[in-house]
């Protein structure tokens, strides 16, 4: 019996997993048992920024491995420390909470300007603004938070408090936002939902409007964050700036990681004992952190990340040259959606399953919509390479009448 035919026998079965069972990575390629090959387009969901087996982050974890794995937050640590002052200085943020991974980070960030409210303004200042198809982590708050029902609706009675608005429409914004509301939080970018991006009318709007009833603005640059939009922070691109921003996925490359980024102005969210966790800030996790966070913020790499998204662009125009599959290819950087068209809907995960037979990576964002996350320093050769057998299963995809409506 293999891996993948184990996995259930002993694990909740809650993923419904490839075939597919990789037992190495060399940059932007996995390897089977057989030393079967597939093109990494997947990156982990956006995790693998600087693809698999990086040098430098073996060297930093291997090195701090020998020194130090974990020690109470009632201690402070170099790694952590290190981190956590290169992540203020690299952005416009004041102060830096370190946990173990996006949904923990959105969580803490919620919990802070729920605080925040309560603590300056009194318990009518809780109201939680969110928008519809958005994304947010898989804790009770974070499907809360998140505009897709399918994913809380099992777990009712849910959290209070919390409304959803029409994402990208100002008018849904004004109506909600008033002087009841602590936080509104946004994604840049909804990745999940389909890889939509925010207007920087809606942004603005969003800004305004906190502003205006003293709420918080919060980005969710779980997804976004950490150069996968071609700059280090998704926010950046737009004449905007939140009040707090919650991060992870390529933070650590591959390490489980997560973290807030606050202004001094809403600091006062948590106080000593107000919030906690027993790993986030390991010296471990935060050792290759800091080793990421070095090598993708530089020019060299920021800008290829926009070079790269060019080529994934022109290579997936030809392809639907060919296919006439898709009804838009969208996202920014190295997030890029390729949308079916109506006749396809539903059927982008039988394309991803697809990609795996013919040792190609891919993932999906909504049953409509093909979503490519590869390491942000993904060879060209493997580019093409990847494309090309992504056109293998594309032309089958095509010819099997199944596939058809």
């Amino acid at each position: 019996m293999n891996l993948r035919q184990e996995y259930p026998n002993y694990f909740l079965d809650i993923y419904g997993q490839v075939d597919f069972v990789p037992v190495r990575g060399v940059g932007s390629r996995l390897y089977g048992a057989n030393d079967e090959e597939v093109i990494d387009f997947a990156g982990g969901i956006a995790v693998n920024a600087l693809g698999h087996a990086h040098p430098q982050m073996i060297a930093s974890l291997t090195t701090q491995a020998q020194k130090l794995w974990h020690v109470s937050n009632i201690m402070v640590n170099q790694p952590a420390v290190e981190l956590g002052k290169a992540l203020v200085n690299a952005s416009d943020f004041d102060k830096v909470f370190i946990c173990n991974s996006g949904t923990e980070a959105v969580e803490a960030g919620l919990k802070l300007a729920r605080r925040y409210g309560l603590v300056n303004f009194g318990a009518h200042k809780h109201k939680v603004v969110s928008f519809k198809n958005s994304f947010h982590g898989r804790t009770l708050f974070g499907v809360s938070a998140g505009g897709q029902s399918k994913y809380s609706a099992d777990f009712a009675p849910l959290p209070a408090g919390i409304i959803h608005g029409k994402f990208n429409d100002l008018a849904s914004a004004e109506e909600l936002i008033d002087g009841n509301t602590v936080v509104v939080i946004v994604e840049v970018i909804q990745a999940e939902g389909g890889v939509i991006k925010a207007s920087t009318e809606f942004l603005l709007k969003l800004r305004e409007l906190c502003d205006k009833h003293h709420a918080i603005l919060m980005f969710d640059e779980v997804q976004t964050g950490i150069g996968r939009t071609g700059k280090l922070f998704a926010y950046q691109h737009y004449p905007i700036q939140p009040d707090l921003i919650s991060i992870a996925k390529a933070l650590g490359g591959g390490f489980p990681i997560g973290a807030i980024l606050v202004k001094e102005q809403f600091s006062s969210g948590f106080a000593i004992g107000s919030h906690g966790t027993t790993f986030g800030g390991n010296p471990l996790a935060c050792a290759v952190a800091l080793s990421v966070l070095n090598i993708i913020n530089t020019a060299e790499v920021l800008m290829g990340v926009t070079q790269r998204e060019q080529l994934f662009r022109k290579q997936l125009n030809l392809l639907n040259q060919e296919f006439n599959l898709f009804e838009e290819i969208r996202g920014q950087g190295l997030l890029i959606g390729a949308v079916l068209k109506p006749q396809y809907h539903g059927r982008a995960r039988e394309i991803m399953n697809l990609g795996f037979t013919y040792g190609i990576a891919l993932l999906n964002a909504s049953p409509n919509v093909i979503r490519f996350t590869p390491s942000l320093i993904i060879p060209e050769e493997d580019i093409r390479l990847g494309m090309t057998r992504f056109a293998r299963a594309l032309r089958e995809f095509v010819s099997n009448p199944i596939t058809q409506k």
